[in-house]
């Protein structure tokens, strides 16, 4: 069998992706599995990073504030769609799948115009405009909420959840173990904070306006800052013994286990790992993503009392006190954790590779 698959732009698509491929991989060790991704995206080091080959567009995404901008990216797109229709031709894919993100949109479209079946990963409660444009010719749409009828084909939808990486899983360290790796004290409550590797600017000033509070509160700080903003914040942060100021966290898994409060944007593949994990957090969407969709990712899980969100532009405001009330209730600590695991989609990446499989030995009868 032979793959294409087609996103990326952040992890919470790339992750998703790779977990489909390495499922697919477990089925059938022959299968051919081929990245398509966008040049200069995350997607260019992390894909050969994890052992797949990957080929670059040229697609940039468009520009919905300043308009005149838009010229280069239409003729990027066409760059795009050309070379997307030599990879479908000289691949011959089975079968297409597309997790969002720029390419995906250029490669699915020219796979469908050959007649190659495709699935559609939709991580979202809110669709994207490209998942929304292929849905209507495409053979699957795998999503993680439920009611994305309004927005496909009803027939065509299955409710997988989103994959995530399988290492946040497997990670068996107890909380203070967890604690004690990082060199903090598990007697006292640890905060975890990400707003992603390249950082998330409100959260990282919300954090910054709120040190004081936490070190008074004896809150432990974990802060992964993101690369853009490590020497401002490592320099807010001097000072402080309760916290640890970090550009990038690799372990992910180990910060998960130790948190007993996250703090994080609203994106669909955090939810994800939120909800698998059972994790208490204070979600603070992004304002400057398509459709406002983290914020309805959010909402997704608050209201469900599933998660606390706090509005980006509240943040710096209110993060320190309902941070710090939150941390100290282990009842509603609990209440948020029972609820969020309530909605997690275990085997995502399996249930996924099955329906590809599926449809591609439905396509050979």
């Amino acid at each position: 069998m032979r793959v294409l698959i087609s996103g990326g732009g952040t992890g919470g698509h790339i992750f998703p992706a790779l977990s489909i491929a390495d499922a697919l991989k477990r089925r059938d060790a022959e299968t051919e599995i081929l990245f398509v991704g966008a040049q200069g995206r995350m997607e260019m080091e992390k894909v050969p990073a994890a052992g797949y080959d990957i080929i670059g567009l040229p697609v940039a995404g468009f520009d919905r504030k300043r308009l005149w901008r838009n010229v280069g990216v239409l003729i990027k797109l066409a760059k795009s769609l050309a070379k997307a229709k030599k990879v479908v031709r000289d691949f011959k894919p089975d079968i297409a799948v597309g997790v969002g993100g720029y390419a995906s949109g250029p490669v699915l479209k020219q796979a469908q115009r050959r007649g190659i079946p495709t699935v559609l990963q939709e991580q979202n409660s809110y669709a994207g405009v490209t998942n929304k444009l292929l849905a209507k010719k495409a053979s699957l749409i795998c999503t993680a909420y439920p009611e994305m009828e309004r927005f496909f084909p009803a027939g065509r939808i299955v409710l997988t959840g989103n994959p995530v990486r399988a290492a946040l899983l497997e990670c068996a360290l107890g909380r203070d173990e967890a604690v004690k790796s990082l060199g903090f004290d598990p007697a006292k409550p640890l905060l975890f904070v990400t707003g992603g590797s390249l950082g998330a600017r409100t959260i990282n000033d919300s954090v910054a306006a709120s040190l004081k509070t936490f070190e008074e509160a004896g809150v432990q700080v974990l802060w992964q800052t993101g690369k853009l903003y490590a020497e401002e914040c490592a320099g807010k942060a001097k000072g402080y013994g309760n916290v640890k100021a970090m550009p990038f966290i690799a372990d992910m898994a180990t910060a998960y286990r130790a948190a007993d409060l996250v703090v994080a944007r609203a994106g669909a593949g955090t939810i994800s790992e939120l909800e698998l994990l059972g994790k208490p957090a204070v979600l603070i969407p992004s304002p400057n993503v398509a459709e406002d969709h983290q914020r309805k990712n959010a909402e997704a899980l608050s209201s469900r009392g599933a998660a606390v969100m706090i509005a980006d532009a509240d943040a710096v405001d209110k993060l320190a006190a309902e941070a710090t009330a939150l941390i100290n209730d282990k009842e509603r600590l609990a209440s948020l954790s029972a609820a969020a695991k309530s909605l997690a989609k275990e085997g995502s990446a399996d249930a996924i590779a099955e329906e590809i499989c599926s449809i591609v030995k439905s396509q050979q009868i």
